[in-house]
């Protein structure tokens, strides 16, 4: 795929989402941190109705060791993994804690150093939280990346490499979500809704559904 369509790709993205942003309901960092990592493997929506109850009650690192273990299990029995997760987060607090004064930090390794916190969590964050041009790959920008033509690679770093080189300046920080989000409402991964899709021009996906 050549620049030129790259950009067209992204320039009607960005008019079809104008507001592109994650899904999941934040207040502050700290937030978007735990919900985050509470999103592996389970859906925003999942996510957001836990959040929904644990917020109001712990929204702090303080907060959240407060409960311990068994309290925070509770909050998020809903969501996958759940126990693991719990265990990360409350590790994670503490690490907040001893090493950065309760606050998030704002660079790749510190974020990686975290309980739970890989690459796309740490890409997510320094997008999201603090505005640099980094792209998280899941798996809506991975399927989007590989049927466009737009960055297609074999893993989510081959994936994210190219699309690090190849998106538009422009358009580098809200790549992410637009992505996302037009991987989560049209190209879906079972059935791609191409038939009504703003892409279907330019899109270089050999199997384009034909019907509604």
């Amino acid at each position: 795929m050549n620049a030129q369509k790259r950009l067209e790709i992204f320039n009607r993205l960005a008019v079809a989402i104008p507001e592109p942003t994650t899904e999941l309901n934040y207040s502050n960092h700290f937030e978007l941190l735990v919900a985050v990592v509470l999103s592996a493997q389970a859906t925003d929506k999942g996510v957001n109705k836990a959040t929904a109850l644990l917020f109001p009650v712990a929204n702090s690192p303080e907060a959240i060791l407060a409960l311990g273990l068994d309290g925070l299990k509770e909050y998020i029995k809903t969501i996958g993994l759940f126990n693991s997760k719990a265990a990360n987060i409350i590790t994670l607090c503490q690490q907040l804690l001893d090493k950065h004064g309760g606050q998030v930090p704002q660079t790749r390794v510190e974020l990686e150093a975290l309980a739970g916190v890989g690459r796309k969590t740490a890409n997510v964050i320094l997008n999201t939280a603090f505005g640099q041009p980094t792209i998280a790959v899941d798996t809506h920008i991975f399927r989007v990346a590989n049927r466009t033509g737009i960055a297609p690679g074999k893993n989510v770093l081959e994936v994210e490499k190219k699309l690090d080189k190849h998106v538009p300046k422009q358009h580098k920080k809200d790549a992410h979500h637009l992505l996302i989000l037009h991987g989560r409402y049209t190209c879906l991964a079972r059935k791609p809704r191409c038939f009504h899709c703003l892409l279907k021009d330019l899109c270089e996906y050999p199997d384009q559904t034909k019907d509604s």
